[in-house]
């Protein structure tokens, strides 16, 4: 899905009042934004999130505060081709097709907002399908014509073990990106709100905390403690879920020794094999922020599917 979280919060803060929502629901090309991309729409003129980054959201706060009027939902598809590209087209190359919509029970009912939000606040995913001949979304499939599908996953979280200063320059890196941080460590000394501010801290045994949190597809989990009586109870409890990523700090030989310790421990080859270790894309980093950094990317990229 893309990301749609600040969309998300807007909707249920300006529920109730006159809205519309624009969602990109196909893409060619250099598209600056995904497919399934929301703009959120005020009867006011505020708005929240993007679907081209810029280069068309003139023209769909246009499209929006006519279908908030009362003009039927809207499908405008827009390219570098077109006769005004330089200003509402797009000079990427890319090409789209931007659905507009009344937020209402015509078109997107404001209850879909809620059940989103309580779908992923329980970290589960929400399907809603849009027919596109009539314009209506339902989180209940639609058998017939032309439809639109749009996933709306939990929000990413990253599960940290280990409030080492590594983990303070990846919290760091990751919250910008939108990511929920916690930072597991049993340890008292290491784990502070100075050394960790505006981060979710938890000083239960990295087992008991893992598998509380219950990780899946939009979680990583991270061990960086170097302290195998923290860091492998928590791998043995990642592996046992369907995280998105799991990775591990230490050498190459230090990981041979991990395979060692959690095969002895039950932990099948296959689920071992899931470990990313040496933790992070390999880009020579030295240093805790580099290395944070290396960390990031391996992660986003799991996220994506593209390890």
């Amino acid at each position: 899905m893309a990301e749609n979280d600040t969309v998300l919060s807007a909707a249920r803060a300006w529920k109730g009042e006159p809205m519309a929502i624009a969602t990109v629901i196909s893409t060619w090309g250099s598209a600056p934004r995904p497919r399934g991309s929301h703009m959120l729409v005020h009867a006011d003129g505020r708005f929240e999130g993007s679907v081209s980054g810029g280069c068309v959201e003139n023209d769909i706060l246009q499209a929006a505060a006519e279908v908030i009027a009362g003009a039927p939902f809207q499908v405008r598809n827009y390219g570098v081709a077109d006769a005004a590209a330089w200003e509402v087209g797009l000079p990427c190359g890319g090409e789209i097709a931007v659905m507009v919509q009344p937020v209402s029970a015509a078109g997107f009912d404001p209850e879909l907002f809620d059940r989103i939000a309580d779908a992923r606040d329980t970290g589960a995913a929400l399907t809603v399908t849009t027919d596109l001949d009539t314009g209506h979304s339902d989180a209940r499939p639609i058998e017939t014509g032309q439809v639109f599908v749009n996933r709306y996953d939990p929000p990413r979280r990253l599960l940290i073990v280990g409030a080492v200063q590594i983990a303070q320059a990846l919290a760091q890196l990751a919250a910008p990106l939108g990511i929920d941080i916690v930072v597991i460590d049993p340890r008292a000394r290491f784990l502070t709100e100075e050394r960790f501010p505006g981060v979710t801290l938890d000083d239960r045994w990295p087992d008991e905390a893992i598998a509380a949190y219950r990780p899946g597809p939009s979680t990583a989990v991270v061990t960086l403690s170097h302290d195998i009586k923290i860091d492998d109870p928590a791998l043995i409890a990642a592996l046992a879920t369907d995280a998105a990523y799991v990775g591990a700090l230490g050498s190459r030989k230090s990981h041979a020794a991990r395979r060692e310790r959690l095969a002895a421990a039950g932990v099948t080859a296959a689920n071992i094999d899931r470990i990313d270790a040496p933790v992070g894309i390999d880009i020579g980093a030295i240093g805790p922020s580099e290395i944070a950094l290396s960390i990031a990317a391996a992660m986003i990229g799991a996220f994506h599917d593209r390890r």
